[in-house]
């Protein structure tokens, strides 16, 4: 490798490990689950697993090109449809990835005469997006609907104002857990002729009703467009746009012609369209109540503890999440955890837009009360004890 590549690569390497933001590539192995997004222990049910043999078997390892040259296949269209009645949306597409579906729709958004309004927490995905887009892209205080309606007036009344608006939030965010005010947001953007762009990643299948954007009356909505991922509560992989209203098959029209994670991506693997498809079987309301009585119980069981009083940070879904004094704590319990047996998450900047590190617990509707109460106690002991 050239002197130049190497010296800049050990650079990085130093300022990473100075800063405590050094990474790896992890395995969960055997551990007791309270890291992963698989919050209805779908990713292993028996009959995910046989759509997985039986899509394999139809059609094959791969989908072999994109969706727009011969890679659309059967299951694709099947997976469609299913994703827009469990979410009660009139049209479907989708993508290999979450992360490519909201780079897709932003990016079929863009362009000079845009506006994107995004909300400070926003996963790195939408950011990204935005920033390729090229649409001007303003940030908005973390669920501060009156910063949104603010940034929406002063477009308003610019000399030349962008003629094309979105506001892009999450339903719930991934580092706090916590929701936004879809309604009041929603609201804003009809007032002042927006679009308002929900990433439901960690609602989908996950929250009441199925999906926190149902939940709050916008799934019939023209002027509200949904992006999700399909490895998370559904436990596969692949994402999602969700259109809604009389204007959902041009936009879908739009975004097929015009989006290039789409246009020139190779299609969700048949496996993966085969899994999610069965999981949105699986995901039915027991199993939902059966997520929010351990999302419940976490919370009870940590909040308990009088060492984490003031320290806990309750969700509005499925993830809690416990502050930490730095970094270096934050990964000796996560390292200490693991040596007992569980799997807890470790975020820790840059991750944390805020700057705190965090442990987050994260609930599953397939672990059984006892078993998870007695994992909490270790979890709650394990950061109480640890030297920081």
């Amino acid at each position: 490798m050239p002197e130049d590549w190497t010296s800049w690569l050990e650079s990085r390497a130093r300022v990473r490990q100075l800063r405590g933001f050094q990474r790896t590539d992890t395995s969960r192995g055997l551990l007791m689950d309270l890291a992963s997004n698989d919050y209805l222990g779908l990713s292993r049910h028996p009959e995910v697993q046989q759509a997985v043999t039986e899509a394999v078997g139809t059609y094959g390892a791969g989908a072999t090109a994109s969706r727009v040259a011969t890679g659309t296949l059967g299951i694709h269209r099947e997976l469609e449809q299913a994703l827009s009645t469990y979410s009660g949306r009139e049209k479907a597409l989708v993508f290999s990835s979450g992360y490519m579906a909201n780079l897709g729709l932003l990016q079929a958004l863009g362009g000079p005469g845009s506006l994107f309004i995004l909300d400070a927490h926003a996963h790195a995905s939408l950011i990204d997006g935005a920033r390729l887009s090229g649409a001007q892209v303003r940030m908005a205080g973390h669920n501060d609907p009156e910063v949104i309606q603010r940034l929406l007036r002063e477009n308003f009344q610019e000399q030349t104002p962008r003629p094309r608006v979105a506001v892009v939030v999450e339903s719930i965010y991934s580092l706090l857990g916590d929701a936004a005010p879809l309604a009041r947001i929603a609201e804003l953007c009809a007032e002042y002729n927006a679009l308002l762009v929900i990433d439901e990643a960690h609602s989908l299948a996950a929250t009441e009703r199925g999906s926190a954007v149902c939940a709050a009356g916008l799934s019939s909505a023209t002027h509200v467009l949904v992006t999700a991922t399909l490895s998370k509560a559904l436990g596969a992989q692949g994402g999602a746009v969700l259109f809604g209203g009389p204007n959902a098959g041009a936009l879908r029209e739009h975004l097929v012609n015009t989006s290039r994670s789409f246009l020139f991506d190779t299609a969700l693997a048949p496996a993966s369209a085969g899994a999610a498809l069965k999981a949105l079987e699986l995901a039915t309301s027991h199993r939902l109540n059966n997520l929010a009585r351990n999302t419940d119980l976490v919370y009870e069981t940590l909040s308990g503890n009088s060492g984490l009083r003031g320290l806990i940070e309750p969700g509005a879904g499925a993830v809690h999440s416990v502050r930490m004094p730095s970094a270096d704590a934050a990964m000796r319990v996560t390292a200490a955890l693991r040596e007992k047996g569980i799997a807890v998450a470790c975020f820790r900047p840059p991750s944390v837009p805020d700057g705190i590190s965090r442990i987050r617990i994260t609930a599953h509707a397939h672990h059984q009360p006892e078993e998870l109460v007695t994992a909490l106690q270790t979890v709650a002991r394990t950061i109480t004890e640890e030297p920081v």
